[in-house]
C-alpha cells in the first residue's frame, strides 16, 4: 500500500478549488438580484473555509484554521443580517 504525501494532495485541491472560487466570484459579480449574490457570497465563503483547512494541512500550522473558523462565523452572521433585511423589506409575508 502506497503512502501519500498530505501536502502534495493539499496542493493538487486548492488548485481544485480555486476554479470553484472563480465560478462563484462570476456569480456574485453577475447575480441577477441580491438573493443570488448572497447565496454566491455562502458558496465562496464555504470554499475559503475549505481552502484554510487544506492549507493548514500543507503547511501544518493551525493558525490557519482558526483564519476559516473566523470566516466562517463571520458570513453566518452576515446571511443572517441579510435574512432579516429581506424580511423586513417584504413586510413580513
Amino acid at each position: 500500500m502506497t503512502m501519500f504525501d498530505l501536502s502534495a494532495v493539499a496542493s493538487v485541491l486548492i488548485a481544485v478549488l480555486a476554479l470553484s472560487l472563480a465560478l462563484a466570484a462570476y456569480r456574485m459579480l453577475k447575480g441577477p438580484g441580491y438573493v443570488d449574490r448572497v447565496v454566491a457570497l455562502d458558496m465562496l465563503t464555504a470554499v475559503v473555509v475549505s481552502l484554510t483547512a487544506l492549507t493548514s494541512l500543507a503547511t501544518g500550522r493551525s493558525a490557519f484554521l482558526d483564519v476559516g473558523l473566523g470566516a466562517a462565523l463571520i458570513n453566518f452572521v452576515s446571511t443572517c443580517a441579510f435574512a432579516a433585511f429581506l424580511e423586513r423589506k417584504r413586510g413580513g409575508r
